[in-house]
Parts: C-alpha cells; sequence; structure tokens
C-alpha cells in the first residue's frame, strides 16, 4: 500500500510516498480502507523529529482518518466490513489502509460525508475529553479557547456554544477573528493588539480555559481564570518551561492540568470515543456543529499539507485524501 512517512526529521520537503506493507488486523483491531486523513499540529512536529509516535507504533503519519471496514480482527462485535467508519489513531492515518484497535473506531455521524468525516476524530475526542471531561465545563460558564480559527479551535467553539457555555476566543487576522464570531463565538480577541487577560477579567474570568500554547501562556493564562477556574495545557507550541504563581492559585482555588491524548492506553481513548459518539455526534447530526474544512489535497501533496499548517494560513483542518480525485 501507499503510506506517507518523513525521510528524515525536517521541513515539509522531507515527506515522501512510499510503498510498505498492508497491515493485519490482531485480536480486538479492524483495519480500515482509508479515504481521508487530517493534517494536525502534531504530525508536523513528529515529522521534525520532536514527536514520535509511542513504541511499538508505526512511523507512518496521521493520527485520525476516514473510510470503510476493510477487515475485523478476532473478537470484534458490532462492526461490519465495508461499514463506514472514522477512527482516533495513533499513528498510521497518511495511508491506505490503517490498523486500529475496535474502541477507537466510532460510525461517521449521520449528514456527514466520508472525506469530511476525517476531520472529527481527533478534535472531537481532544475538546471532548478535556474541557468537559476532564475540566467538566458547565452552561453557563465563561470558556476561553486559544487559536480559535484552527482545528481544534473552531470545534471546541461549536461544541461549547452548543452546550451553552459563553465563550470566548484569540486569533490572529479579522478574517480568522470572523469566522471564530460566525460559529458562536460571544467574544473573539486578536491576540496582536488585544490583552486577553484584561478582557477575561473584566468578564469574571474564564472559567475554563483550553490552551496549546504552553508555557508561554501560562502566566498570563493563570491571571485570567476565574475563582475555581481550570487551566487545560494540551500543547506546548509556546515551550515547555514556564513559572507558576503558585500563589494565585491558592487564591483562586485553581487548577492546571496538562494531558496529551497520544499515549494514553488503548482503554482510555476507548472510553473517550465511546462518550464522543454518544454526546457529541448528535450535536454534529442535527447541525450544531459542522466541521470545517480549508482544504483537502491528495496524498502525494502531503508536503503541500505540512506548509499550510506550518504557516498557520488554514482556518479549521487540512485534509489528505488517498482518492486519486475528489468526488
Amino acid at each position: 500500500m501507499r503510506a506517507v512517512i518523513a525521510r528524515e526529521p525536517g521541513g515539509p520537503e522531507v515527506l515522501t510516498v512510499t510503498e510498505t506493507d498492508a497491515p493485519v488486523a490482531g485480536p480486538g483491531e479492524v483495519v480500515i480502507d482509508v479515504v481521508a486523513t487530517a493534517v494536525n499540529k502534531a504530525d508536523t512536529l513528529q515529522r521534525m523529529g520532536f514527536y514520535p509516535p509511542p513504541p511499538g507504533e508505526s512511523d507512518i503519519l496521521g493520527l485520525e482518518c476516514s473510510g470503510r471496514i476493510a477487515s475485523l480482527g478476532e473478537g470484534v462485535e458490532g462492526f461490519t466490513v465495508g461499514q463506514e467508519v472514522c477512527a482516533l489513531l495513533a499513528s498510521g492515518g497518511y495511508a491506505e489502509q490503517v490498523r486500529v484497535p475496535a474502541g477507537q473506531v466510532m460510525p461517521v455521524p449521520e449528514g456527514i460525508d466520508l472525506v469530511s468525516a476525517a476531520a472529527l476524530p481527533e478534535v472531537a475526542c481532544t475538546v471532548w475529553s478535556n474541557v468537559f471531561m476532564l475540566a467538566g465545563l458547565q452552561p453557563g460558564e465563561r470558556f476561553l479557547v486559544h487559536g480559535g480559527a484552527g482545528g481544534i479551535g473552531t470545534f471546541a467553539i461549536q461544541l461549547a456554544t452548543a452546550l451553552s457555555a459563553r465563550v470566548f476566543t484569540t486569533a490572529g487576522s479579522e478574517e480568522k477573528l470572523r469566522v471564530c464570531r460566525d460559529l458562536g463565538a460571544d467574544v473573539a480577541l486578536n491576540y496582536r493588539d488585544e490583552d486577553f487577560v484584561e478582557v477575561l477579567k473584566a468578564a469574571g474570568g474564564a472559567d475554563v480555559i483550553l490552551d496549546n500554547m504552553g508555557a508561554k501562556y501560562l502566566g498570563r493564562n493563570v491571571d485570567a481564570l476565574a475563582t475555581q477556574g481550570r487551566l487545560v495545557v494540551i500543547g506546548m507550541q509556546g515551550g515547555t518551561k514556564g513559572e507558576l504563581d503558585l500563589g494565585t492559585l491558592l487564591r483562586k482555588r485553581a487548577a492546571v492540568l496538562a494531558t496529551s491524548l497520544r499515549a494514553r492506553p488503548t482503554e482510555e481513548k476507548a472510553a473517550i470515543c465511546a462518550s464522543v459518539v454518544e454526546h457529541v455526534w448528535p450535536l454534529v447530526a442535527d447541525g450544531s456543529i459542522k466541521p470545517v474544512i480549508h482544504t483537502v489535497l491528495t496524498l502525494e501533496r502531503a508536503g503541500e499539507a505540512h506548509t499550510l499548517v506550518d504557516e498557520s494560513t488554514h482556518i479549521g483542518k487540512v485534509l489528505l485524501t488517498t482518492l486519486p480525485a475528489l468526488p
């Protein structure tokens, strides 16, 4: 089968399409004929050599996919060969086939086409598990998500809005701010010339913050929290080491939570996927949440897709398809 790998650590030019052995489903696993996958920031970090796959996982890039089930491993129930599905992966999505634990395979939400479904698993599982399962965002609470025009941001805005939170977000251009407002953000701030800390303080503080910047925003995020606020850090784009004011945390009775999804045990990922299907997929099916897709490119154009994500010029998700041409 065809698959995309990084020949060596480096820029988008190191990505190459190669021929490799097709996967075989083991006990409790399925093999999916991949129709589409998505480019995530984690993929660009892996390409540069900074985010290797978990031990025992494929070095093929790709943390999510959509497609049709090709085969079922021993003991797998509830799925049929040929069924249209999407899946959360530890790796392997940039390929014509991928092997995945059955618990991480989800039906395609009603009303979503198979290519677009590739934009959903990683963002849905990330946002639902961190903002709602972990941080416990409640209706009426104030929620801040940084990078509102990205894949995580566009989904988080829609989900928090659908569940009756008051949504604040940051972005870096007027076009991106407009998109955030259109998706339901109550307040969209240009981080280049507006101070989200002062805005949130004036509003009473953020009850939950979802942050992918890490060290760069750590102190300011804590300052922006409300009493009993929860800061969830899911990325390190702004560095790994920052100073934490424990006095402020104690005074606010606040919490800083840091999580990753990729390296979690299979059982935890399965529980997250099941919760997403139960609580989030109905909101996708009724149109409350829609996948936001910037562009869809063929697998051979993975380097071009990574350039878009590296430059942060995209809005929503950048997808890759194994189809020779889009329908």
